[in-house]
Order: C-alpha cells, then sequence, then structure tokens
C-alpha cells in the first residue's frame, strides 16, 4: 500500500518513536510510506533519510496557514496515498482538511495519550468535526479508549485499541557490566544504586515529583543516584529542585541520548511519575530490559505494570507513596529481580512491534476486528 502518515513533527519523543519503528517495519514489509511533518522535520528524521524513506516538511505557522495545508495536499497526492495515517489531534484534523476531496481509501487516526483538553476546546472540536471523513480511531490503550468514549469525542463504533509495541529484541537485560560502564561514566562509586527515569523534562512527567521521592529515598539510602534521560522545558526548573532538595549532586542530567537502549542497560530500577499517560513506550522498553519498575496509576501505565506482579504502582502526585515504592524495591531485590522478570515476559508476549503493526495492517485493509 501507499501509505502516508502525518505527525507534527519528527522531534525526540514517544510518540514520535512509536512512528518511526511503525514506518521502518512497514516498509521492511514491501509498503510505500512517507511521512509529512507539519511544523519541522525534527531530530529522528534522518533515521527515515538512511533508508529512503521521504520525510516532507509544511512548515506550517501558528493559526489557520493556507501554504502548508496546500503544501500537505501536494505531498499526499503525489504519494498516490491509499492510506492516511494520522497522528493526535493536530495533525488528523489538518490532513483530513487538505485532503478534502482527495480519493483515500482509508483515513485513521491515532491518539497517543489520555487527550488532556476537554471536548470543548478548538482543538477538540476540530478534530471531533474531522471525524467525519475518518473510518476509524486509535487508542493506544483501554484506558484511553474509554475516556475518549467517555467524553463524547470518539463515538463508539469508530474507536479501536491497538497498544503500541516496541522491537523487543533489541533490548538486552540489564547486566553489571553495563551498569559499570554507567557508573564510570558518572563517575560515581561502585556501591550506588542507580535509579532512572527516560522522558521529556515536561509538566506531564511531574519530574518535580519523582525529585522530591529521591530526596526521602536518599534520605534512608545514601548510596542511591537518581539518572534523568531525556530534555525539555523544565530542565532549568528541575535543576533548581533538585537544589532546593539538596539532592543536586546526586540528581543527574543526561540530556537526550541515542543510546538510551545502553543506559537503561546500566539502571537498578526505573521509574515513571507521570500525572498524565497513555501507553508509554519507555515503560515497554524498561519492561523489555528486565529493570525493577515503579509508575503512577494514570493511563495505560496500569495495563503494562501490574501492581505485585510486573512491577509496583502508585498514586500520581504523591512523593511519598513512590518513594516508599522505591525503596520496597531496592531493600528486597529478590522480589525486585521476580518482577523485573514477569515484565519481560509480559512484554515478549504482548508488546512487540510485530503484533501491533500486523494489527494496523488489518486496519488499513478494512477488517472489522
Amino acid at each position: 500500500m501507499n501509505i502516508t502518515h502525518v505527525v507534527e513533527s519528527l522531534d525526540r519523543g514517544g510518540l514520535e518513536r512509536m512512528v518511526l519503528e511503525l514506518v521502518k517495519l512497514q516498509h521492511q514489509h514491501g509498503h510505500r510510506c512517507q511521512v509529512v511533518c507539519l511544523f519541522e522535520r525534527g531530530t529522528l528524521a534522518h533515521e527515515l533519510d538512511a533508508l529512503g524513506i521521504p520525510v516532507n516538511v509544511c512548515h506550517k505557522r501558528k493559526g489557520v496557514d493556507l501554504r502548508a495545508l496546500a503544501r500537505a495536499r501536494r505531498m499526499v497526492r503525489a504519494h498516490a496515498t491509499e492510506v492516511l495515517h494520522t497522528h493526535n489531534a493536530v495533525a488528523h484534523y489538518q490532513a483530513v482538511l487538505a485532503t478534502c476531496g482527495l480519493r483515500i481509501y482509508r483515513i485513521v487516526n491515532t491518539r497517543h495519550g489520555m487527550g488532556g483538553n476537554a471536548r470543548a476546546t478548538r482543538r477538540e472540536w476540530l478534530y471531533h468535526r474531522a471525524l467525519t471523513r475518518t473510518h476509524a480511531v486509535i487508542a493506544v490503550c483501554e484506558a484511553a479508549c474509554r475516556d475518549a468514549i467517555r467524553r463524547g469525542i470518539v463515538p463508539l463504533g469508530k474507536v479501536k485499541v491497538i497498544p503500541n509495541g516496541i522491537q523487543v529484541d533489541a533490548f538486552q537485560p540489564a547486566s553489571a557490566a553495563m551498569r559499570k560502564c554507567l557508573l564510570r561514566m558518572l563517575k560515581l562509586p561502585a556501591q550506588t544504586r542507580l535509579i532512572g527515569s527516560v522522558g521529556r523534562l515536561n509538566w506531564a512527567k511531574d519530574q518535580v515529583g519523582l525529585i522530591r521521592a529521591f530526596r526521602q529515598v536518599h534520605e534512608q539510602r545514601s548510596d542511591t543516584a537518581l539518572v534523568l534521560i531525556g530534555d525539555g522545558e523544565l530542565r532549568a526548573q528541575l535543576q533548581q529542585c533538585a537544589i532546593d532538595e539538596g539532592v543536586h549532586d546526586s540528581v543527574h542530567f543526561l540530556g537526550d541520548r541515542n543510546d538510551v537502549h545502553e543506559l537503561l542497560q546500566g539502571l537498578d530500577q526505573f521509574v515513571l511519575s507521570s500525572l498524565s499517560e497513555g501507553y508509554s513506550m519507555a515503560l515497554l522498553e524498561a519492561c523489555a530490559v528486565a529493570l525493577p519498575i515503579v509508575a503512577t496509576d494514570v493511563g495505560g501505565n496500569g495495563e503494562i505494570v501490574r501492581d505485585g506482579r510486573t512491577g509496583r504502582l502508585v498514586p500520581a502526585r504523591d512523593p511519598a507513596a513512590l518513594a516508599n515504592a522505591m525503596l520496597a524495591l531496592l531493600q528486597d531485590p529478590a522480589q525486585a529481580a521476580v518482577l523485573a522478570h514477569a515484565a519481560r515476559s509480559w512484554v515478549e508476549r504482548r508488546g512487540t512491534l510485530d503484533v501491533m503493526v500486523m494489527r494496523y495492517a488489518r486496519l488499513y485493509q478494512g477488517a472489522t476486528s
């Protein structure tokens, strides 16, 4: 099939990484793919360039930009697009508007998060109107599906659930050798226990709450360090938070990295402190590396981390509960290892990219299940 994916950009993030992996595997399966970015190419676009997969940019400005819409229309038409697959609300209604009158076999949209905006906002209103020309809407977890239906954003008959997947075989379990390398890179003593988190430094990931929880952990376990992988608009604020909490020497900001797989293998524990989450790619990757996991019980996190079975779940906005769960896993390494092994087994069965791509292929072809 000729498939066009439309995104805001291919900047670094869970949505963008999922789109990249989906496009790569579709390309391997013989489909002719392109990606259209509304605003800018983003830092991940070069990965598709290397495979000869076109990444086109509309350079959209704020507000109504008819020139950008015209560019998107030309790109979709020139590709002889049969399947138009958009990602999140803005990309969807912009793409639907740009392609009015074009004959496209299937138009589908994936909602990658919980959709924090109420239906009454302009964005959700435009999105809801665009669904009249949409064959199917994909929620990435059951929680997001229920929420979209409850809020009247997506009609019951159009929404389906296709959880995100990853290339599990690309991840090696955590190892003493990688832990030693990471400790050496951070210039930390060999006995230091490394607690890590991956994600954009923004309000939704609540790294402020994580740093406050870590301060409580560090008071009891001075042999711990917190490793934050990712960057974002709150970096300076979070660095100040670490200073205010008195743990700045033990909180390490690594920024955006191309070696996340390897860094994960050096951790002792993975923590996700999100206030809002869809179906977290970072959690799937932590499962694949067989790390003990603590996550907040929001969005689809509970569909990946089953409390007491594949990790620990705690309420959001509760640094004390987060700290207690982190400490419990540090103090009971045998139980932590059991949970980590169960997480790896689960993702091997339920979280693979192959399963996700197969489900999308059936949807593109018009299958109803």
